[in-house]
């Protein structure tokens, strides 16, 4: 159970631009998964994975029907080297703006 549910607009709003400003659609170039990516600087990249891109990747479904339960948390080195591909080529603003 969640131990704050934010009820505010203000930070509501604060949330959706933490989670979803200036993301960027990129697609995994093995399984075709799709997430959001946004790159701060060169070194940080935050990801949004729905359940949907979630179930589309077989490495991480390998994970999660596996016995180690932590496993889940690591990234998936498919779509890691999509994202990069797609920093390379300039498909991924860097950069924050206004704090995102």
């Amino acid at each position: 159970m969640a131990s704050f549910v934010p009820t505010s607009d203000d930070t509501l709003e604060d949330r959706r631009l933490y989670t979803e400003a200036r993301q960027t659609t990129v697609a995994c170039l093995d399984c075709l998964a799709e997430v959001g990516v946004k790159k701060n600087s060169e070194h940080h990249t935050a990801i949004q994975w729905s359940s949907s891109a979630q179930g589309s990747c077989p490495v991480l479904s390998r994970r999660a029907a596996s016995a180690d339960a932590r496993s889940v948390h690591a990234g998936c080195p498919r779509m890691e080297a999509s994202i990069e591909a797609a920093a390379r080529e300039g498909r991924i603003p860097l950069g924050a703006e206004d704090g995102y």
